[in-house]
């Protein structure tokens, strides 16, 4: 009679080889990871008039009183426009971009001169 050793042993389960729960299990255990300060970004909504605004600038976080530029909007170039087609082109066309309300109004920094946003009537 021959002397046999054990019957051969299966080869262990993932549990057994490394522990834990299996990494296809929705019930995976938390792990300790260093987290690391991540930048935090910070938009601000500026609400802007037709005048200047006092606010505190997103960009150099300094209290300012916001410095405003006028240019002719959308609605005194097409007015302007029509205009002309109607015959006042000899500098009549140009009545628009002298009335406010035509005119959009862009808010910056004095500061850092940051663009701030711009203010339209229409």
């Amino acid at each position: 009679m021959s002397k046999q050793g054990p019957p051969p042993a299966a080869p262990p389960s993932y549990m057994e080889a490394v522990g834990g729960v299996n990494p296809s299990s929705p019930f995976t255990p938390h792990q300790s990871k260093a987290f690391f300060l991540q930048p935090i970004i910070v938009t601000t909504v500026i609400p802007v008039g037709p005048g200047t605004t006092h606010t505190v600038c997103p960009h150099c976080h300094a209290e300012i009183d916001t410095s405003v530029r006028t240019e002719p909007g959308l609605i005194a170039w097409l007015s302007g426009g029509l205009l002309v087609l109607f015959g006042c082109w000899l500098g009549c066309c140009l009545i628009p971009c002298c009335i406010p309300e035509c005119m959009n109004v862009h808010h910056a920094c004095p500061n850092c001169k940051a663009y701030l946003g711009r203010y339209s009537h229409f």
